[in-house]
C-alpha cells in the first residue's frame, strides 16, 4: 500500500506568528493610529536581525526530500524485526507437522529362530519370518492430516496479528514524533520572536525608555521556551530511538522524518462505523485465529474419537522347521514349512481415551469463548477509535479556524502596541502564552487525530499496510 504524501503545510497560524500579520492591527483603529502614528525609532529597527537568531535543530529530524516516510519504516519494520522473523518460522513448523501426518505407520518385520533342543543333543529346530502393518481405519489419517493443515492456517493467522501489532507500534511511536517535531518547531520559532523582542528590550532599558523589571521578565520568559524546547526535543528523541528499535535502525544512525503532522496521510477509512466493524470481522487476524483455533480444536477431538476406536494390524509369518534326525542329505520337501496370514485387533476396553476427549470438547469449549470476546474486542476497538478520530478531527478544526488565527491576531496586536509603549511587557507574555497554549492544543489535537486514524486502520485489520499472505 502507498500513501500519498502532501507537501509539508505548516499551520496558518504558525505564519501569523512568525513573519507577522499587520493587518491584524487593522482590526482594532484606536490601536492602529497608534501604531501609525508612532514615530519609528532608527535605532530599534537598526537592531532587527537579518536571520534567526535561534539555531533549529529541526534538520536533525526531518527531512521533507531524504527522510523516511511511515510506509518506509512499517515496510523496514516488517522486514528486519526479529520477533517476526521468529514467527514466521512457526509456519515452517506447522508445515512440517502436516508433512508428518500425511505419513503412514511403519510396517514391523520379525525373525526368530527357536531350538527345540538340550544343548548338545538332539532335536529339532525352526526360524520363522513375520511381517506385520498396522491398518489406518475410522478415518484416522484424514482426521490427523486436516488437524494438521488448520494448524497452518492459524500459525499463518497468529503471524499476521504479530505483524498487526508491529505496524500499531510503529504507528503510535511515529505519531508521537510528528507531534513532538511540531511542537519544537513552534516552540523555536516562538523562542526566536522573544529573543528579537529582547534585544530591543535590551536597548530600551540601556536609553532608560524601560524598566529593566521588563527585561528580566522576557529573559524569564526565554528561559521557560527553552525548557520546552528541551522538553519537546526529548520526547521526539524518545520516540525516533523507538522507531529505529522496531525497525532496526542502528542506534547510532540518524533517522530523519519525511512528513509533517499538519499533513500526514493515511488510508482511506470507511465511511461509517457500521461499516467499519463489519470490516474489521471479515479482516481482522486476530478474529480469523480465534475462528481457526476453534476449528483446530474441533479436528482435535474428531482425532481423538478416531484414536478410541479398535486397532487394525495385518500380519504374515513364514516359518521353516527341520529335525536333526533327517538325513543330511534328505530333500528339502521333506522339511517343515508353514505360511500364517492374520488380523489382529486391538481390544479398547479399559482405555477409551475418554481423558482425551473430555479435554478435546473443553478445548472447544475455550475456543469459542475466546472467538466471541475477539469479536466484541474488535467491536470495542473500532467504535472507541472511529469517536477519538471524530473528537479530534472537531477539536483541530476548531482550534485552526477558530482559536489559533484570533490569539494569532491579539499576539501581533500586543507586540506592536507594546513597541509603542501602551502596554506592559507582563500582557505581551500573557497574551503568547494564550497563543503558545493554544498551540499546544493544537499540536495535541492533531496527534489525537493522527493516532486514532491510525488506531482505526490497524483495528481494521492493518490490511493497507501487511504484506499479501502468501
Amino acid at each position: 500500500m502507498n500513501l500519498y504524501l502532501r507537501a509539508p503545510v505548516v499551520c496558518a497560524a504558525l505564519y501569523f506568528t512568525i513573519f507577522g500579520v499587520s493587518a491584524a492591527i487593522g482590526q482594532d483603529p484606536t490601536l492602529l493610529a497608534k501604531v501609525e502614528g508612532k514615530k519609528t525609532d532608527t535605532t530599534t529597527a537598526a537592531v532587527a536581525p537579518a536571520k534567526p537568531l535561534v539555531e533549529s535543530v529541526l534538520p536533525n529530524y526531518y527531512d521533507p526530500q531524504d527522510g523516511m516516510s511511515v510506509d518506509e519504516l512499517i515496510k523496514r519494520a516488517l522486514a528486519s524485526n526479529q520477533e517476526i522473523i521468529a514467527s514466521r518460522l512457526e509456519i515452517d513448523k506447522a508445515r512440517a507437522r502436516l508433512q508428518q501426518a500425511r505419513l503412514r505407520p511403519n510396517p514391523t518385520l520379525e525373525f526368530e529362530r527357536e531350538s527345540g533342543r538340550p544343548v548338545g543333543s538332539g532335536g529339532d529346530s525352526q526360524f520363522t519370518v513375520g511381517f506385520s502393518l498396522p491398518i489406518e481405519i475410522y478415518g484416522r489419517r484424514s482426521a490427523r492430516v486436516s488437524a494438521a493443515q488448520i494448524s497452518i492456517e492459524a500459525s499463518e493467522a497468529e503471524v499476521r496479528n504479530r505483524e498487526r501489532v508491529l505496524v500499531a507500534n510503529v504507528l503510535t511511536n511515529y505519531a508521537e514524533a510528528l507531534g513532538a517535531l511540531r511542537e519544537l518547531d513552534v516552540t523555536e520559532r516562538l523562542l526566536d520572536l522573544d529573543l528579537q523582542t529582547t534585544r530591543i528590550v535590551q536597548i530600551r532599558v540601556n536609553e532608560g525608555e524601560t524598566p529593566p523589571l521588563e527585561l528580566n521578565l522576557l529573559q524569564a520568559e526565554v528561559e521557560r521556551l527553552r525548557s520546552r524546547r528541551q522538553l519537546a526535543e526529548g520526547r521526539l528523541q524518545s520516540a525516533i530511538t523507538q522507531l529505529k528499535l522496531l525497525t532496526g535502525v542502528p542506534f547510532d544512525d540518524a533517522l530523519r522524518l519525511r512528513e509533517q503532522i499538519d499533513a500526514a496521510v493515511l488510508p482511506t477509512l470507511p465511511a461509517t462505523k457500521e461499516a467499519a466493524v463489519d470490516i474489521g470481522l471479515r479482516t481482522r487476524p486476530d478474529v480469523a485465529l480465534a475462528q481457526l483455533e476453534e476449528q483446530v480444536a474441533s479436528a482435535g477431538l474428531r482425532l481423538v474419537r478416531a484414536q478410541s476406536r479398535p486397532d487394525l494390524t495385518a500380519y504374515t509369518r513364514y516359518s521353516q522347521g527341520r529335525s536333526t534326525y533327517d538325513a543330511p542329505t534328505a530333500p528339502f520337501s521333506q522339511r517343515d514349512r508353514s505360511l500364517t496370514f492374520g488380523v489382529a485387533i486391538g481390544l479398547p476396553l479399559f482405555n477409551k481415551n475418554q481423558g482425551a476427549k473430555a479435554e478435546a470438547e473443553i478445548s472447544i469449549r475455550q475456543a469459542q469463548a475466546r472467538r466471541e470476546f475477539a469479536e466484541r474486542a474488535v467491536r470495542g476497538e473500532i467504535l472507541a477509535a472511529y469517536q477519538r478520530f471524530e473528537a479530534a478531527s472537531r477539536a483541530v478544526s476548531t482550534l485552526q479556524i477558530g482559536a489559533i488565527p484570533r490569539s494569532t491576531q491579539n499576539v501581533e496586536t500586543f507586540r506592536k502596541v507594546y513597541e509603542i509603549g501602551e502596554i506592559k511587557i507582563t500582557e505581551l507574555i500573557a497574551e503568547q502564552r494564550r497563543l503558545l497554549d493554544a498551540t499546544r492544543d493544537l499540536t495535541e489535537a492533531l496527534t489525537l487525530r493522527y493516532r486514532s486514524q491510525a488506531d482505526l486502520s490497524i483495528a481494521l485489520g492493518a490490511g493497507a499496510f501487511l504484506p499479501e499472505p502468501k
